[in-house]
């Protein structure tokens, strides 16, 4: 998907929301555990709940590698059940030696071998250019790139004064002379409010992809105030506080009333921007 292609769904669905499929065992409905496999029809059920009301899913991979071979069936296919104009998102953060990126690129881009091919994976840039470059040569594929990250320990590292620049803005800079916005994003998280100015003036045009809205605290109207840009430029992530939103029979119900809530704040944050 190109980020015009992103865009035009943002638009047509008048939402830039991001749902988050965190989907753990011990967090489903009890009466779910009856199926061969709870987790995927967890997973149908939220994705026909909320498919007309988000542009993009994000399955933690995590959440489904703790499972063994069953996990990975599970990740598999909810990719497949996952529409093709709807965003993919492999929530790994990946990132290692050259060689082995490669392999980690593979695992979630090249269908062939690994019968998933989402759209993009997010990936830890630690280790520097030869650990993300591999990502990249897949084409019309993305890379978002950990940047300034939602959680509490976040400042152990990514707000470092590196020179003139906080360990994060280095990031930034340094990222884009990989790629440009058309195969890059960055996660911000939603809990930094107004440091998304700063980020927008060293990334203007880069999608964002933002966790944290929901369970996390973070505040949708401070995080468009300061990173809405020409294209929207924003994809909100919100997990628990929609897949969770209920427990029983009608947890589907529950997750989809929880989605709409943020479609219709995204839709008139759209509409107050000019950019629907």
């Amino acid at each position: 998907m190109t980020k015009q292609q992103l865009f035009g769904q943002i638009q047509k669905k008048r939402s830039f929301l991001c749902v988050g499929l965190d989907s753990s065992l011990d967090k489903i409905p009890q009466h779910l555990l009856k199926y061969e496999n709870p987790i995927l029809e967890f997973n149908k059920q939220i994705i026909d709940a909320t498919k007309d009301l988000c542009v993009a899913y994000k399955p933690n991979t995590a959440f489904y590698e703790c499972y063994g071979k069953k996990g990975w069936e599970n990740l598999i296919e909810t990719w497949k059940y996952i529409p093709k104009d709807i965003f993919s998102i492999a929530d790994a953060k990946r990132g290692d030696i050259g060689n082995t990126s490669a392999m980690y690129a593979e695992t979630f881009f090249n269908e062939k071998s690994s019968e998933m091919s989402f759209d993009s994976v997010t990936v830890a840039p630690y280790m520097g250019s030869d650990s993300v470059t591999p990502f990249l040569t897949f084409q019309n594929k993305w890379v978002i790139l950990l940047a300034l990250t939602s959680n509490t320990g976040h400042a152990d590292f990514q707000l470092q004064e590196t020179g003139t620049d906080r360990l994060f803005e280095k990031v930034l800079k340094t990222a884009q002379q990989w790629a440009t916005d058309e195969q890059m994003m960055y996660v911000v998280g939603a809990t930094r409010g107004a440091a998304f100015a700063d980020i927008r003036k060293l990334a203007p045009d880069h999608f964002l992809l933002v966790p944290g809205v929901g369970a996390q605290g973070g505040d949708l109207k401070e995080v468009c105030q300061y990173g809405l840009n020409a294209q929207c430029g924003l994809l909100v992530n919100s997990s628990r506080g929609i897949i969770y939103a209920g427990n029983g029979e009608d947890f589907a119900e529950k997750a989809r009333a929880e989605a709409l809530k943020l479609q219709k704040e995204m839709e008139q944050i759209l509409i107050g921007a000019g950019l629907i």
